[in-house]
């Protein structure tokens, strides 16, 4: 051990991470130096720096000028409103953050509190900061105890929440920092990328990012990563298909008719297979272009091996609900996208929903890019810094922890089977009961999870299992809060501990709450949140009741009692959630106001409504308690060696078991860890490991299969399979980046024209259509001209009509009976002409264009198209070129005098006229832009078989994209100028269409 010790000090001394550490002292020290300065400052002072910071600001000064004060301004806040004071290794943390990099801070050292520091410093150029989280939860949490802190100094805090309204979204964006969820926060970029009026943006245009910081950045931006944001929109597709390519997948039978790799979760069909679905759907062919049956199928394959129910999804109220594999959590309003989701629901006999088509699409990974900076916070990154410097420019600093880790991660075991690492789960976990010690066991799914819950039940050994099943991850925080204490079993997917930390001895306020919702819901409430849970064996009995003392007990029974008066004085009928939301502000008032202020509301409202500042006088009674319990019983845990977590597989990353691992040893707490694999889990099987070997390897050891194995080379081989296992979804992460980079860079081209669209004023919507016009007629013309070659050799039959076409009725009267030899004369004559008239412009012998380019403004417009015209390297240089440009100038001129005569022929006042523009410009460029995008994820899936024809996807991805992006804006500004040409020639025949 002491060996170990010397050569751990001799890697930390070498290592890079030790000397920027290091170098974070001196920031350390100037905050420390500032410390007795803030501490002597009266509070109206202290929030007083907050304007005196900005002040500063604004006459020159950088943010790093004042980091070292503001700091210090935040630590005694944190200290006044919170009671926490920011540790040496916090500041660094904080500091962390705000120069754009990642902290990796150990569980329990508190990241949260941490985050103030960073938020608050940013936040004082007014530009608004995100703190990013995993859930609404933990959101809303952040948003109320550390907001406090921003809001004592002035700062003005925002919570988004699913739910909210437009109005609500939009408050709570324009404050100086905003707590949100990532997919909160993607969906609302999306939907402001989606509207069609001003009033309807929620975020802060044109400048909607400043500054994030992203809690479990690891989560969000790599296993999240994989899953793109998609807001969809119906599309009319055959429903009735799914069920019948199911049927037709039960019959095919795999290694015979299909193969399947469960890697990246393909199926390929044999000659037989293709046979057998061809008879049963009686079809001559399986890829039939007007009747394609084989993407039915090989969903239908895919759901069968791939999607397992209690695994990747649940069934609940007749919907196929996906669970995240990483979080443990259902995802409601998530489907999974090209059919997969309809073809689960086909497997399990389920209604199937309808089939979506893309309107708005993001990945994370594009989405925080877009942030001029980022940072992060998590207990796990180091082993993907290179994929996080790669890819977003952020290095991974690990923060050292305030106390030293003492926790103990014992040897892996390996077993040859499963039954009998679930056998052998089963007697550690006994063993550790009969301890006393508090055991957390991580599976990797429901299915697993309550596989063990019954081995356990065999042997009445009681626990609590924690899930995505509903009935399990309502009580999360309460099973949680309960985990740490004397002889407390937890068994739980990936979701343990996320936002509640597991305090040895048990969580007391979160005990408290408890207590309090005991006593009161009952009063409050007539519904019983139980039922579900009354045939389960979840069992509490044996952890030690938390005895509340006699004024607790006293305060409790007069709570009661006025909840009871209240409940029946006003005939609440409230529903379960709602009196656990009450209960739990009444739980917020209590942190929110001192002792004396709540005595003194509790006796000022007894008339009109006591139980807010009652039940929070309570709560402050039975927490006090609660602290004294849980202090002496974490000891007595301490003593039996803290908590022991098991984790019952590897994942496909070092980082996630890292994350269970840290779920022990919390703040230099005692603790151990055991990990039991067997070589029958799944990843053994996706990456194809060579099992046989290790089972020949068992068997030299031990004659029984059951027993586990801790030798040095079986190890080795683990550690090797989750490297190799990193560096494949890597590379499918890096290849999905890739790819999307393409799509990203179109994107932002499309949200900045729509915002500008959107945002701008009429003159520049003005501007759009002129320049779509120009555009347009540019097009037309380079079709069937060179500048090189004589006007006689140019197709100017063919110019002519598409002009008119373009134009219709509009153009008609005027264009309709000029003929390619006139236009050619007319060309021929220009070498005559001594000088031209820009502005009013016209082709000799030719109609001249309407009288529109009237006003100072319109002439200066004018003159910008002309030149753009002559600057542009659109067309190449050529004896004709000149000749060329006047054509483009006139034709477009027509075009936009014409359309402008007819706008004010109409009738219509100029704010109606501008408003038409702005529908029509963002209805036809949103239009391409969901068939752009149809089109784009078409392209990735094809692409890739033409790597066997020794062609790079991603560069043919790369050229056909931008192919089709090109294509894409040719066709919106055709579509956009002949829908508007329509509309003030005919406008009854269009208006529905375009204000509908």
């Amino acid at each position: 051990e002491n060996l170990g010790g010397v050569q751990k000090r001799f890697t930390d001394f070498t290592s890079l991470n030790y000397w920027v550490v290091r170098d974070y002292y001196r920031l350390v020290s100037s905050v420390n130096a500032f410390e007795p300065q803030i501490q002597a400052l009266s509070d109206e002072h202290l929030a007083a720096k907050t304007p005196e910071f900005r002040r500063r600001l604004e006459r020159g000064a950088t943010l790093a000028d004042i980091q070292a004060e503001a700091f210090a301004v935040v630590r005694e806040a944190a200290w006044r409103k919170l009671g926490m004071r920011h540790f040496d290794v916090q500041i660094i943390g904080g500091a962390v953050l705000h120069d754009g990099s990642i902290a990796e801070m150990k569980t329990g050292e508190g990241k949260t509190l941490v985050s103030t520091l960073a938020a608050y410093l940013n936040a004082l150029t007014s530009e608004g900061v995100h703190v990013v989280t995993v859930n609404d939860y933990l959101a809303q949490r952040d948003a109320e105890w550390m907001g406090r802190v921003h809001r004592f100094l002035g700062l003005s805090v925002g919570l988004i929440q699913r739910g909210m309204n437009s109005e609500e979204r939009r408050f709570n964006y324009r404050c100086d920092i905003t707590y949100t969820n990532n997919s909160e926060l993607g969906f609302d970029y999306l939907r402001d990328n989606l509207a069609g009026t001003r009033e309807q943006l929620v975020m802060r245009w044109p400048k909607p990012f400043h500054f994030a910081i992203v809690d479990e950045v690891d989560s969000v931006l790599i296993d999240e990563g994989r899953n793109p944001l998609l807001i969809s929109g119906e599309a009319s597709k055959d429903a009735a298909r799914f069920p019948v390519a199911a049927k037709v997948a039960e019959l095919l039978i795999q290694g015979i008719h299909y193969k399947a790799e469960l890697k990246d979760n393909s199926v390929e069909l044999t000659e037989e297979g293709i046979a057998l679905a061809e008879m049963a759907l009686e079809t001559n062919d399986l890829w039939d272009e007007n009747d394609p049956w084989a993407r039915f199928v090989m969903n239908a394959l895919k759901a069968k091996e791939f999607y397992r129910r209690d695994v990747q999804y649940i069934v609940r109220d007749g919907k196929a609900l996906i669970i995240n594999e990483l979080t443990g959590r259902v995802e409601e309003k998530r489907r999974w996208s090209e059919g997969i989701h309809q073809a689960v629901e086909a497997k399990e006999g389920l209604k199937i929903q309808a089939d979506s088509v893309v309107v708005a699409q993001i990945t994370y990974q594009s989405l925080f890019k877009l942030y001029p900076k980022l940072s992060g916070m998590t207990g796990t990154a180091k082993t993907e810094e290179k994929e996080f410097l790669k890819m977003f420019r952020m290095p991974v600093i690990e923060v050292p922890t305030n106390l030293p880790n003492v926790r103990k991660d014992l040897p892996i075991q390996a077993f040859a089977t499963a039954r009998g690492k679930w056998e052998q789960v089963r007697r550690e976990v006994e063993y550790m009961f009969r301890q006393g010690r508090p055991v957390l066991v991580g599976t990797t799914s429901v299915e697993n999870s309550e596989l063990l819950s019954g081995l356990l039940r065999e042997w009445n050994i009681p626990h609590n299992v924690l899930n995505a099943r509903p009935k399990y991850a309502a009580k999360e925080a309460e099973i949680v809060a309960q985990a740490g204490r004397k002889h407390a079993i937890t068994l739980s997917t990936n979701m343990a501990g996320r936002g509640t930390d597991i305090i040895l001895g048990g969580n007391p306020k979160m005990l408290a709450r408890e207590i309090i919702e005991d006593s009161l819901l009952s009063f409050l409430t007539q519904e019983d949140p139980n039922a579900e849970l009354a045939d389960e064996s979840i069992s509490q009995k044996v952890l030690q009741k938390i005895k509340v003392g006699s004024s607790s007990m006293a305060l409790l029974a007069k709570t009661a009692l006025m909840a009871k008066y209240v409940s029946k004085s006003e005939g609440k009928s409230w529903t379960y959630q709602k009196a656990k939301s009450f209960i739990l502000e009444a739980v917020e008032m209590s942190l929110s106001y001192s002792l004396e202020e709540l005595e003194k509301l509790a006796n000022e409202e007894s008339e009109i409504y006591p139980l807010g500042p009652t039940v929070a006088l309570a709560y402050l009674s039975v927490l006090k308690d609660c602290e004294e319990h849980c202090l002496l019983e974490g000891s007595e845990v301490k003593r039996l060696g803290g908590l022991h977590v098991i984790g019952t597989s590897l994942h496909e990353s070092r980082r996630i078991d890292n994350q269970l691992r840290g779920r022990a040893g919390r703040q230099g707490d005692p603790g151990s860890t055991r990990f039991m694999v067997s070589l029958q889990d799944e990843m053994f099987q996706k990456f194809n490991f060579d099992t046989e070997w290790a089972v020949r390897l068992i068997s030299k050891i031990t004659n029984d299969e059951d027993l586990p194995i801790e030798g040095d080379a079986i190890v080795k081989q683990l550690l090797a399979l989750q490297i190799n296992a990193e560096k494949f979804f890597f590379g499918i992460r890096k290849n999905l980046v890739e790819f999307d980079e393409v799509l990203e860079v179109q994107r932002k081209h499309v949200y900045d024209l729509r915002q500008l669209i959107l945002t701008g004023d009429d003159e520049s919507c003005s501007q759009h259509i002129f320049q779509y016009m120009q555009a347009v007629v540019d097009e037309i013309v380079f079709s069937n001209i060179d500048p090189l070659k004589h006007p006689r050799s140019w197709g100017l039959s063919k110019l002519l009509k598409e002009f008119v076409t373009v134009g219709g009725k509009l153009l008609q009267e005027s264009f309709g009976v000029i003929s390619d030899d006139t236009l050619l004369n007319s060309l021929g004559l220009l070498n005559d002409l001594s000088s031209v008239d820009i502005v009013n412009f016209s082709l000799p012998n030719l109609p001249a264009p309407p009288n529109a380019f009237r006003g100072i403004r319109r002439k200066s417009s004018s003159l910008r198209r002309w030149l753009a015209i002559c600057n542009d390297d659109l067309i190449g240089n050529g004896k004709y070129q000149t000749t060329s440009n006047l054509l483009r100038k006139y034709l477009g001129d027509f075009l936009i005098a014409s359309y402008l005569n007819a706008v004010e022929e109409s009738g219509y006042d100029e704010r109606h006229a501008k408003e038409i523009e702005r529908a029509v410009l963002l209805q036809t460029l949103d239009c391409f832009w969901r068939d752009h995008l149809v089109n784009m994820n078409r392209l990735s899936s094809a692409v890739n078989v033409r790597s066997f024809g020794h062609r790079n996807p991603l560069e043919e991805y790369k050229i056909d994209g931008c192919r089709f992006f090109i294509s894409m804006l040719s066709a919106t500004r055709r579509l956009t100028v002949e829908a508007l040409l329509q509309y003030w020639t005919s406008p009854m025949e269009s208006q529905e269409l375009f204000l509908s």
